[in-house]
């Protein structure tokens, strides 16, 4: 939002002169709506700079910032930011660490957020690449009910990687 323009800032020769109630008072010279303005104790705010003549407000003008401050602080915290969450496990993972490690994913894409899935070769593990291939292609198909992989399986060094995101948004193909 660009900064308002308050009292001696504004330019403007003639304004449109709107009272805190919202009442419209007409199209006066700057030096009467600042008067105006002083009188009652107020700021004279440059609502829209644009029209022919710019409106202004009679206003406080401290009280105008705390209410636009609040109403932005609001509209962010609406606002869901997806995170990319990360599972790692090497290809000869324990069937109930398996599992727990599907829970865990299940609660991430729950909450909307992304699923990074890397299994972690070590040591001669790097021969049995297809072991953890089937790993990973088992935990994607657990939870595929849920989440859709975004992502191929694709091999980065030491490690395999894809990335599961939940499977109710559409994705970019």
């Amino acid at each position: 939002m660009p900064p308002l323009r308050i009292n001696r800032e504004i330019r403007a020769e003639k304004v449109r002169v709107i009272s805190e109630q919202g009442e419209l008072l007409g199209i006066m010279s700057l030096r009467e709506a600042l008067g105006l303005a002083e009188e009652m104790g107020m700021d004279l705010v440059e609502i829209a700079s644009n029209a022919k003549p710019p409106v202004c407000k009679i206003i406080d003008y401290g009280k105008l910032r705390y209410h636009l401050t609040k109403k932005e602080k609001e509209s962010r915290k609406a606002q869901h930011q997806v995170k990319v969450k990360e599972i790692k496990f090497k290809p000869n993972i324990d069937v109930h660490d398996f599992q727990t490690k599907v829970k865990h994913a299940r609660e991430f894409i729950g909450k909307g957020n992304k699923v990074r899935v890397t299994c972690v070769f070590r040591g001669r593990e790097m021969l049995h690449m297809d072991i953890g291939e089937k790993v990973v292609k088992r935990f994607c198909e657990d939870i595929a009910d849920i989440a859709i992989a975004e992502l191929p399986l694709k091999q980065m060094g030491k490690s395999l990687t894809t990335v599961l995101s939940p499977a109710g948004k559409k994705q970019k193909k």
